[in-house]
């Protein structure tokens, strides 16, 4: 198919670009994450990925190699488990954004289009000025709360 190959290649040129070679364990990543709803984690990478035969250490070290060069964003939502989400979807840049965390499953969702507003004068460290800093909410997610 024309365009999966030309997304593929465009992967390809996004990793050379940012100074990594382009192998298939790494364009196989990053299109995962880039396809993802939400931020995944290691685990969850592993097993989306398992059928195409890379091992687990490979896939780790991907998943921080991306993040190092700023293809892709790690997150500890609370549970002492990276997640990992891309900087880039559907074509354009991802903004910083609030993730919401499930208490009772652990289900992790992306929460678009709000804005951290810091007014002017604001006190507290220099990273919420910054606004490089990141917002969890937590709660009960719908399939739980209906249970």
């Amino acid at each position: 198919m024309a365009t999966e190959h030309g997304d593929m290649q465009a992967l390809r040129e996004e990793l050379h670009q940012a100074g990594l070679r382009a192998t298939a364990s790494r364009i196989a990543v990053l299109r995962l994450l880039r396809r993802a709803a939400s931020p995944v984690s290691h685990a969850e990478v592993t097993e989306q990925l398992q059928g195409e035969g890379f091992d687990r250490a490979t896939l780790y070290r991907n998943l921080f190699d991306l993040n190092k060069v700023g293809l892709a964003r790690r997150a500890d939502l609370g549970d002492h488990v990276w997640r990992f989400e891309a900087m880039q979807q559907g074509g354009h840049e991802r903004e910083e954004h609030p993730h919401f965390v499930c208490n009772q499953c652990g289900h992790v969702e992306c929460i678009d289009g709000v804005e951290l507003v810091i007014p002017r004068g604001a006190k507290g460290p220099r990273a919420i000025r910054k606004k490089a800093v990141e917002i969890q909410l937590k709660g009960l997610c719908d399939r739980c709360a209906a249970a």
